[in-house]
């Protein structure tokens, strides 16, 4: 069955505009609070956000949902992604609820779910939440007097969370001596993530921690990482460290101000586990949009990788499908599933820190040779998403661009989960080649949708 409102990564859209409504997120309050009814009765649901200012209307209308079906809303304030299923997990709740559109502009917002084990729901799980949505939560009588929930607050969240991270740095050993440029984007890590440096003993400089609702994304962060590297070589900086809105992604930069992403970050950390646990080190997982270079070599290594769809939760499902600990994409979500059921920015900074402690090296010999294949890319806005298999002309250039590359490139042409957008992906080893490719693959989808 086709859903009808979550997408590759919850419900996101423009707030306040359908889907993206307080009507809609009571709702989905609503069905969280009796699909998730544990079977002693329970339905305590926490609730966490990022710093739009829309976050705070969805976090109340939420809330209200929760509570009118009988459950309780525990409020967790200002919280990265991760934090959300950490604490889920950790505080034995029966679900957890992120307000967040990620790397979205502010003007968008968004609404997902954690499982009680802290992982993102399955397709089939969405499907029947919608189903709640559109018809069961009409019929369902509705709790009255003391059979009402409650909402409240939890004030040690974010030092739950904070030490959690923490946890992961080895024990005996500090960051002291280093000097971190942090960018939080005004973002939901904006307390946690300069606090975490800092208390292992790094000299931390933090951008992007004056959220003021209508700043989160804005030229700063992951997606902007452009000051973040001006000011590593400014201060002299042993590394940079940009989070997204949501903190759930990272994009690094080395001592030199040169930008490390998601393809580096999981070569690196691959070679890592390959040398500490070479059996669980054999495999790891990466998306459709995994650099070809960093797969060539990994495979060259004697390291394996397993593609999936994009988004961290089908990373996920495959990692433990494989039982294997280790996946990541191009975008910085990396999941280190001996900590963490998601991506996490700091925790993924935490173990390249590690590594640098550890080796005695900067980040920039860390990456070393590691190749990344050019690629083009191209976001065309759609009106509607018309199935590709259906468009013969698309299809066929498709297949002959690919012919062409001789199996030394790719192409990748899928509907953003969040945007009303295609994406147009081409990848391979000589970049003037594959923009000629794109150029012509462009004209044909333009000429066909």
């Amino acid at each position: 069955m086709q859903k009808k409102y979550f997408g590759t990564d919850g419900v996101r859209g423009l707030a306040n505009q359908h889907p993206m409504t307080p009507e809609m997120a009571m709702a989905l309050g609503q069905a969280a609070s009796v699909y998730f009814r544990h079977e002693k009765g329970t339905r305590r649901i926490l609730i966490g956000k990022d710093t739009r200012r829309s976050s705070y209307m969805f976090e109340q209308a939420i809330a209200a949902g929760v509570t009118s079906m009988g459950g309780e809303a525990v409020f967790l304030g200002p919280m990265p992604t991760p934090g959300v299923a950490f604490l889920t997990k950790a505080m034995r709740a029966d679900a957890g609820i992120m307000i967040s559109a990620s790397h979205n502009p502010y003007q968008d917002n968004g609404i997902k779910f954690f499982d009680g084990l802290g992982h993102k729901l399955t397709d089939e799980a969405e499907l029947e939440i919608e189903a709640f949505l559109d018809d069961k939560l009409k019929s369902l009588e509705r709790p009255i007097g003391d059979k009402i929930g409650r909402a409240y607050r939890v004030d040690d969240a974010t030092g739950r969370y904070v030490e959690s991270l923490k946890s992961v740095f080895p024990r005996e050993d500090n960051l002291d001596g280093l000097k971190i440029v942090v960018d939080c984007a005004h973002g939901a890590a904006y307390k946690i993530a300069p606090s975490v440096f800092w208390e292992l003993g790094a000299d931390v400089i933090s951008l992007g921690v004056k959220p003021n609702g209508k700043n989160i994304n804005g030229d700063c962060g992951a997606l902007h990482p452009q000051t973040l590297c001006e000011t590593v070589l400014a201060e002299k900086a042993n590394i940079g460290i940009a989070l997204d809105g949501d903190a759930d992604r990272v994009v690094l930069c080395d001592e030199h101000g040169q930008i490390v992403d998601g393809d580096h970050l999981i070569a690196m950390c691959a070679l890592e586990l390959q040398l500490h646990d070479p059996i669980r080190g054999a495999k790891i997982v990466g998306t459709i949009l995994s650099n070809m270079g960093v797969e060539n070599y990994l495979a060259a290594r004697g390291i394996g990788m397993i593609r999936t769809a994009v988004g961290d939760r089908y990373i996920l499902e495959a990692l433990k499908e494989n039982s294997l600990i280790l996946g990541g994409e191009p975008s910085g979500h990396v999941i280190f599933l001996d900590h963490a059921t998601t991506g996490d920015g700091v925790l993924a900074g935490l173990k390249v820190l590690a590594m640098m402690v550890r080796s005695g090296r900067p980040l920039s010999s860390l990456v070393g040779d590691i190749p990344l294949y050019p690629q083009v890319t191209k976001n065309i806005r759609v009106k509607e998403r018309v199935a590709l298999e259906s468009i013969p002309a698309i299809t066929q250039t498709i297949q002959a661009i690919e012919a062409r590359l001789k199996g030394k490139g790719r192409v990748v042409v899928r509907y953003s989960g969040t945007e009303p957008l295609l994406r147009v992906m081409l990848e391979g080893e000589d970049a003037s080649a594959i923009q000629k490719e794109q150029d012509v693959l462009e004209k044909v989808i333009l000429a066909n949708l």
